[in-house]
């Protein structure tokens, strides 16, 4: 494969990055990350949903994030929500959809989530249960593609 070759998994990545909320980035590595406000009274609900990772937040957790050299924090409240995962230094929500995400009010509310988020220059991207249990590579390049930029 020569350099101008996409990897195997580029087209399937594509998907994913397509469907992160682009923000334009505020920081760099000489400026500090802004404050995210949060509800304190969520870190009781944080702290179990720790303990009781979905069946694709454990795998994601435990295969992928744990050891990923960036430093990636799960069920972290910012604002009135609490995210999946959360990267301060890039600035990046990763969000684990399952079924109950499907529904037209969840969208909605996903939706006014994901603009808070945006709101504080997050860049937030989603994943379905599935694509996490059945393109975890893929998952996992698309979350370094977000990451590189």
């Amino acid at each position: 494969m020569h350099s101008g070759d996409k990897s195997p998994l580029a087209s399937l990545v594509a998907p994913f990055i397509k469907g992160a909320n682009e923000v334009s980035s505020k920081q760099n590595m000489n400026t500090k990350l802004p404050y995210i406000p949060y509800n304190t009274a969520l870190k009781e609900r944080a702290r179990e949903l720790r303990n009781n990772l979905t069946a694709a937040e454990r795998k994601l957790w435990f295969d992928f994030l744990r050891s990923h050299p960036l430093r990636w924090l799960r069920q972290k409240p910012l604002g009135n929500y609490i995210v999946d995962f959360y990267c301060s230094e890039k600035q990046v929500v990763i969000e684990v959809d399952g079924d109950s995400h499907f529904s037209d009010d969840a969208q909605e509310y996903d939706a006014q989530r994901t603009a808070f988020l945006n709101s504080y220059g997050l860049r937030v991207i989603r994943f379905t249960n599935s694509d996490v249990h059945e393109r975890f590579e893929a998952v996992c390049e698309a979350i370094e593609t977000c990451c590189a930029g």
